[in-house]
């Protein structure tokens, strides 16, 4: 028997629950006489599914299907309804009230229902029916906490409800009563219904969907909706055949699929898609208020409407071929697929699908932005179950090669296999493990793990699963830069230098057959392939030359990969050192005549030099002369005003004012010819313009 606090507590709840699942239950009942019956699924690698029921009806019916609650919002956004012979009236669901609205205007709050403590603590002043050892009926005044110590020495809680009644104030301990119920049944079902919306916004279960058919014949309805699934995988066997040469390989790939939906999969028809479709969720089934701002009431206010600017044309009915790209556009590429492979007979629809010797492949169709595969017999998959799903089996053109990049491993290639849909559809992309046969003996080896990333029909992915250890690849690389063109306009030298890396790869190959080696060399933007030229190339990636080199057995080839990039310099002549200027002046790279001209422009910034340096000897024999003036300055005031020493200073200050004076006419005839020496060297850097003959 359950302790006296959780009595308490259950008789509050349990009217509560009565009250929330009964609606549920009837609308069940009500819904067997036309029952939806699960028919297609079809997963996305979207992360989403689409689950389409089937219900045979006459008349007009109503409908009911089941839905998970964390499904209700994407259920909400994309159910729709086929029905040739009727119409769908409305489709309504058991509404979800915000909390914040159950409790606004109750005595109580959410936090109150955690205990019965706080309850009869919220609900002071309300009369009250106590069962029990003391039956008593008053008014809660309180519920006060109160320790006491058991018989064996430990301490218990217990709480003591305060009540007033009509002989005063009486007591009892709470845990001790029987029951306590709320004299007021207006009260008592305010209780109920709090607790009847907390359980529905807790617990995870499911929605009934109710829908309205209008229609007198008898026909079949479909109901579906899309509703976030497990992502499906892709995974492929690849098995090489043992002769190196040979240029087929058998490939097989299967989807790997997860129920999760809640419910059985009982002989469904089942697809998956391959694509990238924009899904996104949006919480439909709560409830939104608009946050309206205030206003002041108008006076004698008009309403003006804004003028009409126009608007967008509506959207014209869209082609046959960009609808054949939706749900239903998808189902009728699937049913024109169907209808052409021939139909398995009943006995082979009843069985388990053929052994993997003998697939029997989904049969996949490609629409604008999908590839899908449909599987040719009725799936079941019970809830929570796994499955593998075979949707390729065929041979696909293969060719061995070694790949080498240097961030990936930079001494040894990668073993690869360059694989060629030549199907007519796309491969999504997966995991693809690598099996090889050795000999004749038909013995399979695994030889590694590999890739795949989505491959369209009619193109190629290198696939690599394995460390070529075979083969090695040494590497080296040397940059350089010259100057390839070159002129002088307006005393600006513009030239461009061209930055040339030089990478030469030596490839050994030590293993007894011939190798077919890519090398992928980095691309950057501005570098353009020089050598071997893009003839040359085998393809090339956002990232990567490809070059194939034919490496035969027990011997040793060399690639050189030459990446050349221009860039372009701008000297202001008139700013440049002498001593560039001479290094210019030799530098062969550029055209003669701008050699030529750079040594006639070195005469006028030597000159500049000769003049500069005549000037700061002037500069500095002034501040010398300056300095010795003070020197004399600071001995006159520690000497005698009629001693000879005295009169000594004076005069040499008196010379030394007239060397100053005779320094200051120089400098500013240094200064006007060093101003000279650069007004010459712009006015002859400004008027060069050399362009040289290409």
């Amino acid at each position: 028997m359950p302790p006296p606090a959780t009595r308490t507590a259950l008789a509050f709840l349990s009217a509560a629950l009565v009250a929330g699942l009964s609606p549920a239950v009837v609308a069940q009942s009500e819904a067997e006489a036309d029952e939806l019956q699960l028919r297609r699924v079809m997963l996305s690698t979207g992360g989403v599914g689409y689950f389409e029921f089937e219900a045979a009806v006459s008349g007009s019916v109503d409908l009911s299907i089941g839905v998970r609650l964390d499904q209700v919002n994407d259920v909400l956004k994309s159910i729709v309804v086929y029905d040739d012979q009727g119409g769908v009236g409305e489709i309504s669901l058991p509404g979800r009230q915000p909390l914040v609205d159950v409790f606004r205007e109750l005595p109580f709050d959410q936090a109150d229902l955690t205990s019965p403590v706080a309850l009869l603590n919220a609900l002071t002043g309300r009369e009250v029916e106590v069962d029990g050892p003391r039956g008593i009926e008053g008014r809660i005044i309180a519920v006060e906490p109160e320790t006491e110590e058991t018989p064996s020495g430990g301490l218990v809680t217990r709480h003591r409800l305060s009540l007033l009644t009509e002989d005063g104030i009486q007591q009892l301990v709470l845990e001790q009563a029987d029951a306590v119920r709320l004299v007021d049944e207006d009260l008592q079902g305010d209780v109920d219904d709090a607790l009847a919306a907390l359980a529905a916004h807790t617990v995870r279960d499911g929605r009934e969907l109710s829908i309205r058919m209008a229609g007198e014949a008898a026909r079949t309805v479909r109901v579906a909706y899309v509703a976030e699934a497990p992502l499906w995988k892709g995974t492929y066997r690849l098995t090489l055949p043992a002769d190196g040469e040979a240029g087929e390989a058998a490939l097989q790939g299967w989807a790997v699929l997860e129920n999760l939906s809640g419910e059985d999969w009982e002989g469904v028809d089942l697809t998956v898609v391959s694509g990238n479709p924009v899904t996104f969720r949006q919480a439909l089934y709560d409830a939104y208020y608009v946050d309206r701002p205030e206003v002041p009431v108008e006076v004698l206010g008009r309403v003006l409407p804004p003028v009409d600017e126009g608007g967008v044309p509506r959207t014209q009915a869209l082609p046959a071929e960009v609808i054949g790209t939706g749900v239903a556009g998808l189902l009728a590429l699937e049913d024109a697929a169907m209808e052409a492979m021939p139909a398995p007979s009943p006995t082979a629809r009843a069985e388990a699908p053929p052994p993997l010797a003998q697939l029997q492949a989904a049969v996949s169709t490609e629409a604008a932005t999908q590839v899908i595969h449909r599987v040719p017999w009725p799936v079941s998959v019970p809830d929570g179950h796994t499955l593998l799903v075979p949707i390729v089996d065929r041979t696909a053109p293969v060719a061995r090669v070694s790949v080498f990049r240097v961030e990936t491993h930079p001494r040894h290639p990668l073993a690869a296999v360059r694989l060629d849909n030549d199907g007519e559809t796309g491969l999504p992309p997966g995991v693809l493990t690598l099996y090889e046969r050795a000999g004749d003996s038909g013995v399979v080896a695994f030889v590694g793990d590999a890739r795949l990333d989505t491959l369209p029909a009619g193109d190629d992915r290198l696939v690599s699963f394995a460390v070529d250890q075979a083969v090695s690849v040494d590497h080296s690389r040397h940059d350089t830069r010259r100057t390839s063109r070159a002129s002088i306009v307006d005393g600006v030298m513009e030239r461009i230098v061209t930055e040339t890396a030089r990478t030469v790869y030596t490839i050994d190959n030590t293993a007894g057959t011939e190798r077919t080696v890519l090398i992928e060399h980095p691309r950057a933007a501005g570098w353009t392939l020089v050598e071997p030229g893009e003839d040359s190339l085998d393809e090339t990636t956002p990232t990567h030359h490809r070059l194939a080199v034919a490496v035969p057995p027990g011997a040793t080839e060399r690639l050189e990969v030459v990446m050349e990039r221009p860039r372009g310099e701008q000297v202001v002549l008139s700013d440049v050192s002498p001593r560039q200027i001479e290094i210019y002046a030799e530098d062969t790279a550029l055209p003669p005549e701008i050699r030529e001209e750079m040594r006639q422009l070195s005469g006028f910034l030597q000159e500049v030099e000769a003049k500069q340096r005549a000037l700061d000897r002037l500069v500095e024999t002034r501040d010398d002369t300056v300095r010795q003036q003070e020197r004399i300055r600071r001995n006159l005031d520690s000497v005698p005003a009629d001693s000879d020493l005295h009169r000594r200073y004076l005069e040499t200050m008196g010379a030394q004012e007239d060397e100053l004076e005779r320094l200051g006419e120089e400098i500013d005839t240094a200064e006007a010819a060093l101003d000279e020496a650069y007004v010459a060297l712009r006015d002859y850097a400004g008027s060069l313009v050399v362009r040289p003959a290409e």
